[in-house]
């Protein structure tokens, strides 16, 4: 059995105890968000970030492959492997910019258009495991996203 935390002997050590970290809040509740999307994505042959790939071009197909890094926030390293597996299980097809060649732009393909309508499903299932109402998570949505800017906002400046 874990032993239980001791009292802080100092007032502000009580801000290091990990219970009180938002930080450790936010990752371990992505953790458990991650897990509960696994099982609702794999009959879809998607992984999570995959999903998230899709869920941006299901919103706005066409899109340089830069656009889609920059609204999911990874690099081209991170998500060049997860679009060459989406092409290669003909969700999506790379193509390049008749306009400039340097750009790879992305199209679904009619099966990753098709796929849309079988994720429809994902979304409910994910509010139901919250335990709350679609107005609670739309406000917990907001306000994460408004941290996220702020936590953004706050980061140093490279010159």
């Amino acid at each position: 059995m874990p032993t239980p935390p001791r009292p802080p002997r100092h007032p502000a050590d009580a801000w290091l105890q990990l219970d009180h970290q938002l930080c450790f809040a936010l990752y371990s509740a992505s953790l458990a968000m991650t897990k509960l999307y696994k099982p609702l994505l794999e009959p879809l042959g998607l992984t999570y970030p995959q999903y998230l790939v899709m869920l941006v071009l299901w919103q706005g197909d066409g899109l340089t492959v830069s656009q889609v890094g920059e609204r999911l926030a990874l690099d081209s390293g991170t998500l060049t492997p997860l679009l060459k597996r989406l092409e290669a299980t003909g969700l999506v097809q790379r193509l390049r910019d008749a306009q400039d060649e340097r750009r790879v732009l992305l199209q679904l393909t009619p099966a990753g258009r098709a796929l849309k309508t079988r994720a429809r499903s994902v979304p409910p299932s994910i509010a139901a495991a919250s335990g709350c109402e679609l107005g609670e998570l739309a406000s917990l949505t907001a306000r994460l996203q408004a941290l996220r800017q702020q936590l953004s906002d706050s980061l140093p400046r490279v010159a």
